[in-house]
């Protein structure tokens, strides 16, 4: 830990070695741990310490849940138009340092500038989006034969949630949590991930500028091997709401009693089917949109691209000539098509799938380690396309999450639905195609919980639910839209005579 040399009122240090160290924010409080410190790094660059955070203990998360249990009763009391306030109120924060927040979250998890700051006006968007539709969840009224009694539902908070999320979304993944969960009355424990930790630190600065009552959302960083147990497994925590790996989903899963609510948005293998009348340039686009885009670091990322055999060596050529021109470096660079993956864990983690790939298939272009001049500081891949891929093939079948597309081909759309069906993963799957009537039965057909028509395998609406099927997703409630909400409350019934 270093020494501070200046404080600042906003759970911040800055040390004589010049590097900002940010504070925890529980029960209404910037505060530090008394365990050690971790250091935010740069993928891009990682000489360059983007913040120090506080390696929190099993002791800290336990205090933050204890604030968001003491702060839950008067926060449910308080009346809804009062929540939707302080999340317009905090939307206003956002969007009034976009420009800093997004300098920040490229620096420290390597995205384009301009992909951080429409991440950040898309946040911004899901608060008010919450702020407004929350205000009208609302019961129903019942008809009944007791002219004297009137029947009918409340739908009220659960409690206390936790929030945990990943780095490549750092922002967005929360507002889609936290908003719906706080405009029910829910009080929160916000977890980031520790490769991204000082955006969800602006999240959680953003409503504390907007004024939220102490002990409603409490900010703590740290592993989740250390603090992990402790904002999931206890009584106190009525609901869960996960996004990463699948293997942690299962665990956070198995250690929880059937009392507790599990939303979990996980992993995928999402595939993308270019039919034999299909406009190539346009399935090229979206192969390069969804595959390459943040490095392929996105759960809804195209990571199998399943083509007719008739297309197959053009759609590879146009394919191959469009990665070619892919611009590659760091996010704060403009023009830049493609930045480094966010870790060095995640680095080894698809150069290792690349070399499975390359003994399992065809590796046709990239897949290596870029050095020299802008890269040598950096965890930069080239792009890989893989070709002669097969169904039992690892990297058909295992999430690599990283800049890596198997191609593989196939000859009717009977033959590519079976292929793109065949995974333990249904999270989001696309076609290209001009014939209306495939489009209507790849709807029918097909094993995703998102489903797109010509259009990439990433991004979804504020506006409309999300979530997968499968090992991709539980199968309780959505994220997103008007049934985000749904998560975080309950129902109760009642029957009032006269």
């Amino acid at each position: 830990m270093s020494n501070v040399a200046m404080k600042s009122a906003h759970g911040s240090d800055v040390g004589h070695t010049g590097v900002e160290e940010f504070q925890n924010y529980i029960g209404g409080e910037w505060c530090s741990s008394k365990a050690e410190r971790f250091d935010n790094i740069n993928p891009a660059e990682t000489s360059d310490i983007v913040g120090r955070f506080q390696a929190s203990s099993a002791e800290d998360a336990e205090r933050a849940v204890a604030a968001a249990s003491a702060a839950f009763r008067s926060w449910k009391k308080m009346p809804i138009s009062k929540r939707a306030v302080i999340l317009n109120k905090a939307a206003d924060h956002l969007e009034a340092h976009a420009d800093r927040t997004a300098r920040e979250m490229t620096r420290e998890m390597g995205k384009s500038l301009g992909l951080a700051k429409d991440e950040i006006l898309r946040s911004a968007q899901t608060l008010r989006f919450y702020a407004i539709e929350g205000q009208t969840l609302s019961g129903e009224v019942f008809p009944n034969d007791d002219p004297d009694m009137t029947v009918y539902t409340l739908r009220e908070p659960l409690g206390v949630v936790s929030v945990i999320t990943p780095w490549n979304f750092p922002i967005s993944i929360p507002s889609r949590k936290i908003a719906p969960a706080l405009i029910t009355g829910n009080t929160a424990v916000f977890k980031p991930s520790s490769d991204a930790p000082l955006s969800g630190y602006r999240l959680a600065e953003a409503f504390v500028a907007a004024g939220l009552p102490k002990g409603v959302l409490n900010f703590v960083t740290g592993s989740a091997a250390e603090i992990g147990p402790a904002i999931t497994v206890p009584p106190a925590i009525r609901a869960i709401s996960f996004t990463g790996s699948t293997a942690a989903g299962e665990r956070i899963c198995r250690s929880v009693g059937f009392t507790t609510r599990t939303q979990m948005e996980l992993g995928g293998k999402n595939p993308l089917i270019v039919m034999d009348d299909a406009d190539l340039d346009h399935a090229v686009d979206l192969t390069v949109k969804g595959g390459f885009s943040l490095a392929g670091q996105a759960c809804t990322g195209t990571s199998r691209v399943l083509v007719m055999k008739q297309v197959l060596a053009e759609f590879t050529e146009r394919l191959v000539a469009r990665v070619k021109t892919l611009k590659i470096g760091g996010g704060l660079v403009a023009g830049m098509d493609m930045g480094p993956l966010a870790t060095a864990r995640q680095l080894e983690t698809v150069l290792n799938y690349i070399e499975i790939g390359k003994r399992e298939a065809t590796l046709l272009h990239g897949g290596e380690r870029l050095t020299g001049a802008g890269y040598d500081g950096g965890y930069y891949v080239a792009p890989a396309i893989f070709t002669g891929v097969t169904q039992e093939m690892t990297i058909a079948r295992e999430e690599i999450f990283g800049p890596v597309i198997a191609i593989i081909e196939v000859d009717s759309y009977a033959d590519a639905i079976a292929k793109a069906n065949d995974s333990e993963y249904g999270l989001s799957a696309a076609i290209v195609t001009r014939n209306p009537r495939v489009m209507h039965d790849f709807a029918d057909d097909i094993q995703s919980g998102t489903v797109k028509i010509n259009r990439t395998t990433t991004g979804n609406l504020v506006n409309a639910p999300f979530g997968g099927l499968k090992q991709s997703s539980t199968s309780t409630f959505r994220e997103s839209g008007r049934t985000g909400l749904e998560f975080y409350t309950q129902t109760k019934t009642v029957y009032r005579g006269c």
